[in-house]
């Protein structure tokens, strides 16, 4: 029910967008994670339902942007300045539990979707 796209490689100090769009039902908050080779699944970035409220993983404030579009059902990682250390397989997450209106949780999020590749070039 969720099907993400944009990924792919990128040089150091570049760009990507991320997008994955939802389908069958409304959902509450969206997220984006990350799994690196070897590595646990890691929260990125997470957005309430209108928009008004976001989190941040540490290592992305001020570089990545989420978004949304909900009459499209549709979230955006929007990547800038990316790092060598922001290779990893992304995956977007959704929630249908109207609280908390936005989290960090891995296991708060009921949906998630197949996974894009995105490999930072140096």
């Amino acid at each position: 029910q969720l099907q993400a796209s944009g990924g792919g490689v990128v040089q150091v100090g570049g760009s990507l967008r991320l997008a994955c769009t939802g389908s069958g039902r409304t959902f509450n908050a969206m997220g984006w994670f990350r799994q690196a080779p070897g590595k646990e699944r890691e929260f990125v970035a997470g957005i309430s339902r209108s928009g008004g409220s976001t989190l941040y993983a540490d290592s992305v404030k001020g570089r990545f942007t989420i978004s949304r579009d909900s009459a499209k059902n549709t979230v955006y990682l929007q990547m800038n300045r990316v790092k060598p250390e922001d290779t990893a397989v992304y995956y977007c997450a959704a929630k249908v539990a109207p609280l908390p209106p936005v989290s960090r949780q891995l296991n708060a999020y009921e949906y998630w979707g197949q996974g894009t590749q995105v490999t930072v070039s140096s």
